[in-house]
C-alpha cells in the first residue's frame, strides 16, 4: 500500500463510531485512529466484526498480528488444516516460496555431492566416490532442512506449541508416486514457513 493510499484509507476510518459503540469519550487514549494496535489490545474482544474490519484502513495485517488475540486466531486457523494452506494450494498461491525451499535443499545436496566427487580421496575410485557423493548429498539436504526447521521453531513465540509431523496429511495433496524422505522434508519445511508467515500477517490467503 502506497503512502498516499494509506493516508486516504486512514482518513476514511470512522474512529467516532468505534468510540461511541464502546461508550468511550472522543479524546480517549489510546486513540483508535492514531494508536490502533494499543487500542485493539485493550478492546478487541468488545468489538463486533464490522467495526474490527474497519481497522484494516489504518493497519496492515502484519501490524495487527502484534495483538496476541489476532495472532492466536491465525494460529488456530492454521491448526484446523484449511485447504488454502495445504501443499497443493499453497504451492500454487506462493510459488516463489516453494521454489526457494526446493532450490535450497537441492543446492546444498549438490554441493555436498560435488565435494565427494572432486575432493574426497582425491576423487579416486569413481564408482565408490560417486555412490558416496550421492549419499552425502541426500544426507546433507536432509540436515539443512532440519536445521532450518529447528531455527524457525526457536524464533517462534511461546504461544505456538510444537507442531506435529503433518506428512500424512500433506501426502493426499501430492499427486504421483511417493516422494523420497528428503523431498518430503523440503515440502514439510515449505508448509511450516507458509503457516508461520500467515500467522504473523506476512501472507494472506485468497478465497
Amino acid at each position: 500500500m502506497s503512502s498516499a493510499s494509506a493516508s486516504a484509507s486512514a482518513s476514511n476510518f470512522d474512529a467516532k463510531s468505534v468510540l461511541t459503540y464502546l461508550g468511550l469519550p472522543l479524546d480517549y487514549d489510546p486513540s483508535p485512529a492514531t494508536a490502533p494496535v494499543p487500542f485493539l489490545n485493550k478492546h478487541l474482544h468488545q468489538l463486533p466484526f464490522y467495526l474490527l474490519h474497519s481497522f484494516s484502513a489504518t493497519t496492515t495485517p502484519q501490524q495487527r498480528t502484534a495483538v496476541l488475540m489476532i495472532r492466536n486466531r491465525r494460529f488456530n486457523f492454521t491448526q484446523s488444516d484449511p485447504p488454502e494452506l495445504r501443499f497443493a494450494a499453497a504451492r500454487q498461491q506462493w510459488p516463489s516460496l516453494w521454489e526457494g525451499a526446493e532450490r535450497f535443499g537441492h543446492e546444498v545436496g549438490r554441493e555436498e555431492k560435488e565435494w565427494a566427487d572432486t575432493a574426497f580421496l582425491g576423487g579416486g575410485n569413481k564408482v565408490f566416490v560417486g555412490k558416496l557423493g550421492t549419499l552425502l548429498g541426500e544426507y546433507e539436504e536432509e540436515r539443512q532442512v532440519e536445521r532450518a526447521r529447528l531455527a524457525r521453531r526457536s524464533r517462534q513465540d511461546g504461544f505456538i506449541p510444537e507442531e506435529e509431523d503433518e506428512s500424512s496429511d500433506d501426502d493426499q495433496d501430492t499427486p504421483g508416486p511417493a516422494t523420497s524422505e528428503s523431498a518430503q522434508a523440503v515440502q514439510d519445511s515449505f508448509l511450516r514457513r507458509v503457516r508461520e508467515r500467515f500467522i504473523y500477517g506476512q501472507l494472506e490467503v485468497s478465497h
